[in-house]
Formats: C-alpha cells, structure tokens, sequence
C-alpha cells in the first residue's frame, strides 16, 4: 500500500484505497489528483514527495468525497501548495460538512460526522482551464457526485470513481450514485475512450477499459429493473430499501442507511423522470409504484 507506480515519462498513481494520481511537472515539482482519505494518507504521500526529492506545487481534487480529500489539510499546511476542485465540489472541499449533511437529508448526527465521510476543512479554489499546468486536460466525468471529473495527461486518463471494480459490485451490489441518469452517459463515453493508460481509483489500472465500464452499466441497469420489479405494488421508500438491502445481502447500518438510501432515492427519481415509476400519496404516506399499476 502506498507504493509509487510509473505509468509513463512524467504519470504515475500511488497505490492506495483511493488512488492518488502524480503528475511530474519538471524535475522537481510534482501536482497530485486527490490526496488520500486522512491525515496520515498526506504523511505517507509527503514522504514519497520527500523520497524523490519533489515539492509539491497543488492538489487538483475530482471530486469532494472525503477519501479523495481528506490528505487536504495536512499536505497544504506541510507544502502550501494550491487545492482546486471542480464546481460545487470546490464548495463541498471548502465546507466539508455538506457531504454528511447531504447523504442524510438533514443535519448529520456525530454517527456520520467521522473522516470517512466528512474530511477536515480545508480552503479550495475553483477548478478552470487556466489554473492546470500545460498539457493536463479535464475530463468531465458527473454521474458519482455533482461535478466530478478526471484528468488525462501523456495519454493516461484519471478516471477517479466513475467505475467500481468487478469484485466491488459483485461484493456490495449497489455502489454510491448521485445522478443516474448522467452517470450512465458518462459510462458510455468513458468506454469509447482510447488511452495509453486508464486509471480508476477504485479498480485496477488498466489498457482497455470497456469491459468494466460495461460491466458497471449492466449493474446499473440491473437495480434499475429490480427497484421497478419492487414497485409492482405501492411501497414506502423504506420498504423499497428494506427490500434491496435483502436482495443483494446487504446489513443495514446509520452509514449504509444513508449511502445506500441517498442512491436508491437517485434510482427512483430517475425511473420517474423515464417515466417507469410514479408516486402516489395515501393515508399521508409516499408511495412508489410502477408507472400504470
């Protein structure tokens, strides 16, 4: 874990739980894409900084999920390097108690106010063209989270969560989505893209692409059709979970209620912009059915 792969002249990625993405700018200055899920993620990457002799020059977060940005805080104050993050997700950097308070729909209970989902506070810049060093190209990748995006430089493209491995999906069956809908476009180009080198943050690195992306578009199609197959009859929202939750073999815990709960709202609003689902109200209850039931 933590260890540094070179996957051309200037890219390379550090193995961790949510790989890090470092772009050698010249000799001896380096730029990273995310920086680990906590403080001690930062203290591991400065010592590979420290190791190969580089400084580092800014952090340019895909998106503001905690893992991505929790090394924030403690590499800014070690190098004073320049944090930028793309759209809203600048804004979720800078107020990090958005993420929590989003998943649950309210104000987070200390239950969700932990470093797996709410990173320490950290000041960020906006994301543009002009702030990136020449050659790194953005990659607008929305689906996982509101703004998120990759980055490609010396034909390796950072694809940061818009796919999950195949040992994920197949363990956990559903994985976290905010919009459905443009989560499955970004799928579909990402698996026409042709590149040296891809590199997810939570799957291998690989040449070829498209048999995961496909793979990850199955699965999705696949909850779609079971959440539809559930509303045959009108169901409540928490049955509709209850539901899933049994039928992918999943244990329900505050964290899992939340993630979970937060991305199978995703897939009803979704099927009901498609015209699958409609929502009826008995009894001063929500309920969700399939569309003409």
């Amino acid at each position: 874990m933590y260890e540094l792969i070179q996957l051309s002249e200037s890219c390379f990625y550090i193995q961790s739980p949510a790989k890090i993405g470092l772009i050698k700018l010249n000799e001896t200055e380096v730029c990273l894409i995310d920086s680990g899920n906590d403080k001690d993620a930062g203290r591991k990457v400065r010592q590979i900084l420290g190791s190969n002799g580089w400084s580092l020059k800014a952090i340019y977060n895909t998106h503001s999920n905690a893992d991505h940005i929790g090394g924030n805080k403690y590499l800014k104050a070690q190098t004073n390097c320049k944090i930028y993050a793309p759209g809203i997700e600048a804004d979720f950097t800078n107020h990090p108690i958005l993420e929590p308070s989003f998943l649950y729909g309210g104000y987070p209970s200390k239950d969700l106010r932990h470093k797996f989902l709410m990173a320490q506070e950290c000041e960020c810049l906006s994301l543009c063209t002009n702030v990136l060093p020449k050659g790194i190209e953005i990659i607008s990748l929305p689906g996982h989270f509101f703004d998120m995006v990759g980055y490609r430089y010396e034909d390796v493209v950072y694809l940061a969560d818009c796919l999950s491995s195949k040992a994920t999906l197949d363990k956990y069956g559903i994985g976290f989505i905010y919009d459905v809908s443009a989560y499955i476009e970004t799928l579909e180009r990402v698996k026409m893209m042709n590149a040296k080198m891809f590199v997810p943050s939570h799957a291998d690195a690989c040449e070829d692409i498209s048999e995961l992306v496909q793979y990850n578009i199955d699965k999705v199609n696949e909850i779609a059709e079971k959440i539809i197959n559930i509303c045959r009859e009108p169901l409540n929202f928490e049955s509709i979970l209850q539901m899933l939750f049994e039928e992918y073999s999943l244990k329900m815990t505050f964290e899992q209620y939340c993630l979970v709960g937060s991305t199978v709202r995703s897939y009803l609003t979704y099927l009901k912009d498609k015209g699958e689902l409609e929502f009826i109200f008995e009894d001063n209850m929500m309920l969700w059915k399939k569309q003409g039931n």
